[in-house]
């Protein structure tokens, strides 16, 4: 039976406020990686395939989490994420809506920048709603099609984007599930009867021992 597991990159660059500049691992993000490799290898969790986006804070998870151990890594631009610092700005200069500071305001603002690209309000963006769905379901229906269990290195928002793909979720829903990812965190799909099933969702056993929750972050 065909098995993906997907994980999200660890902590990046949380200062930043621009696509290059947020695509680096921090110092923690580079211990997340370190972390989550080891307890895979410590409970056997082990892949036929890997493949990680062609993001540098890709890379730099699957180097520290050491998935050359598994296989050899296929590195695929489909699975890089949406520009979202882009978008952010783009609606700011067009539609007035201010960038947050906080977290607390990212609640509201992402669910709204993802529904105006949805629906084609925002100028001059760098790709498509359509055209980065269409990406995923290409490049997931591939890694499914393949022989032995798969881990893909990827984003926040790719993986929220897998989600909505698999449980019909509609703008709101897609935007709390991208929310609750955390850095690092372990998701889990088997193909049955040639459709996708969620059997697991964020996963964090490699930072729950309490001298590592202060690792358990979603930005």
């Amino acid at each position: 039976m065909p098995h993906i597991t997907l994980v999200r990159h660890g902590q990046a660059n949380t200062e930043a406020r621009d696509e290059e500049s947020y695509d680096r691992l921090s110092e923690l993000g580079h211990q997340q990686a370190e972390w989550l490799g080891a307890h895979m290898r410590d409970t056997g969790d082990r892949f036929a395939r890997v493949y990680t986006g062609a993001m540098r804070r890709h890379r730099e998870t699957a180097a520290g989490m050491r998935t050359q151990d598994h296989a050899e890594i296929v590195e695929d631009a489909r699975l890089n994420e949406f520009a979202y610092f882009t978008l952010s700005q783009l609606m700011e200069e067009q539609h007035g809506l201010k960038v947050p500071t906080e977290r607390e305001g990212f609640v509201r603002h992402l669910p709204t920048v993802l529904g105006a690209w949805e629906r084609g309000e925002i100028e001059g963006v760098p790709e498509t709603h359509a055209a980065f769905s269409a990406r995923i379901r290409d490049v997931t229906s591939e890694i499914a099609a393949g022989q032995g269990r798969a881990l893909v290195v990827t984003s926040g928002g790719l993986i929220g984007t897998v989600l909505r793909q698999t449980l019909d979720l509609d703008v709101e829903g897609w935007a709390k599930m991208c929310l609750a990812i955390q850095n690092t965190s372990v998701h889990r799909w088997q193909m049955v009867l040639d459709k996708p099933l969620l059997v697991q969702f964020n996963m964090i056993s490699h930072l729950e021992a309490p001298e590592r929750h202060h690792a358990q972050t979603h930005l």
